[in-house]
């Protein structure tokens, strides 16, 4: 859990620093990579590579948060991603291979809205 933490840890920072050798390093060969919203799933490390080198506008990651499973063999991050001026939270789950490298990336990026009116007296906003 430990080796799959540290792979997972070095991506994120690979990837804000477009260091594409190090990312690619973190990843097994068939890493499957899915993002829920949007119904798309990547096969492949090669065309996952592809697809982060290729994602247009000046995007940066930062890691908030980081927290293992040793049971589940998971490790699931929350991230504060800034594109250009917009600004917003996002939460990826990992599995690894059982070689420290990642094997699967679930990638839920949520769009901030207001909330529905009637709760604000149960809420605190911030």
């Amino acid at each position: 859990m430990t080796e799959l933490r540290k792979a997972v840890e070095t991506y994120w920072a690979a990837a804000d620093a477009r260091d594409w050798t190090t990312f690619a390093d973190t990843l097994a060969a068939g890493v499957v990579y899915d993002l829920p919203q949007t119904r798309e799933r990547i096969r492949g490390k090669d065309a996952f590579l592809r697809f982060n080198v290729e994602y247009p506008g000046d995007w940066r990651v930062r890691t908030e948060r980081v927290v293992a499973d040793p049971d589940s063999g998971q490790v699931v991050t929350w991230l504060h991603v800034r594109v250009g001026a917009e600004e917003m939270q996002a939460v990826s789950f990992f599995t690894g291979d059982g070689d420290g490298r990642i094997a699967e990336i679930t990638d839920f990026w949520p769009e901030p809205y207001e909330p529905p009116a009637g709760r604000e007296h149960l809420v605190e906003r911030y």
